[in-house]
């Protein structure tokens, strides 16, 4: 299961490319929306690999 957590990241950022092009913003206005994905994912992911690891 925790080699396919790098996907949870990938799949949320072509979300919000989607929507991103959907709405007719640049990728440079939604910088910061990555950003996030970006960050919450790799809390996400460490303390999923924590988890696996030591429970």
């Amino acid at each position: 299961m925790i080699k396919f957590l790098f996907l949870i990241p990938v799949s949320l950022c072509l979300v919000w490319y989607g929507y991103l092009s959907h709405k007719g913003y640049s990728l440079s206005q939604g910088k910061q929306g990555f950003m996030y994905i970006i960050v919450l994912s790799s809390v996400v992911l460490i303390f999923f690999t924590f988890a696996a690891l030591y429970f």
